[in-house]
């Protein structure tokens, strides 16, 4: 087995449990702002909304949209799409007021919300005995940095590059090579852990890092290692 000597992970979805707090802080939003009267159901608002955030975010990863684009139009296509609309050239000024409001609502929301996935502080408590640490996140500085301070685990981290402040985003192969030059690692020396194909995964492909795709999907998609829990990595690492 290669031997390695410095650890890139993804944050969200892989140590962060984002989806949970997601669900949580949309559950709030929905009642808080009744938007029961535009939706039969959380569960339709909420389909609604995690389509676009998705394709929001693929398209962040390609730097083809901004930071402040994505936060708003997340919030903006649910309201549009009850009116037939997938988009509209000069929104209410009302209706991106109140977009931007839930946004920034919904950001501390996620913050209250916060919890670690299973398994999440042992794991980094374990590789952090063994190899210096570098969390490589897509997310937003202003939330990312409170779940670092509040998960406890920020001590056994030895470098945090955000993809807003680094000014390249995964799956760009600038921001690996950011973090391989900060732990003066070869790409041979280095692997990343990460729960998505597309940012994590492709992304240190791109770069020629290996990679521990976390994942229960089932899938042709190949990664260097693949595990479906946290645990199963101090069985390889």
């Amino acid at each position: 087995m290669k031997q390695y000597k410095a650890i890139f992970l993804d944050w969200d979805q892989t140590i962060g449990d984002w989806e949970g707090a997601e669900y949580q802080a949309l559950q709030d939003i929905y009642a808080h702002y009744r938007l029961s009267e535009w939706y039969d159901g959380f569960e339709d608002y909420l389909a609604v909304y995690k389509e676009r955030n998705l394709e929001l975010w693929q398209l962040y990863g390609e730097q083809k949209v901004t930071k402040e684009y994505l936060h708003r139009e997340r919030f903006l296509y649910p309201m549009l799409k009850p009116l037939g609309l997938d988009a509209m050239p000069c929104p209410p000024k009302a209706m991106v007021e109140l977009a931007d409001k839930i946004g920034k609502e919904f950001l501390a929301l996620t913050n209250v919300y916060f919890r670690l996935l299973p398994d999440a502080e042992q794991v980094v408590k374990y590789l952090a005995q063994k190899y210096p640490l570098t969390i490589i996140s897509n997310g937003f500085s202003e939330v990312q940095y409170y779940k670092f301070e509040h998960s406890g685990l920020k001590p056994y981290l030895k470098h945090i590059l955000i993809s807003e402040e680094v000014g390249c985003n995964k799956p760009q192969p600038g921001i690996f090579e950011e973090a391989l030059r900060r732990n003066g690692v070869s790409k041979d020396e280095a692997i990343m852990i990460g729960d998505s194909y597309s940012s994590d995964i492709a992304g240190a492909k791109a770069a020629d890092i290996d990679q521990i795709w976390v994942t229960t999907e089932e899938t042709d998609k190949e990664a260097t290692y693949k595990v479906t829990t946290l645990a199963e990595i101090m069985n390889i690492l």
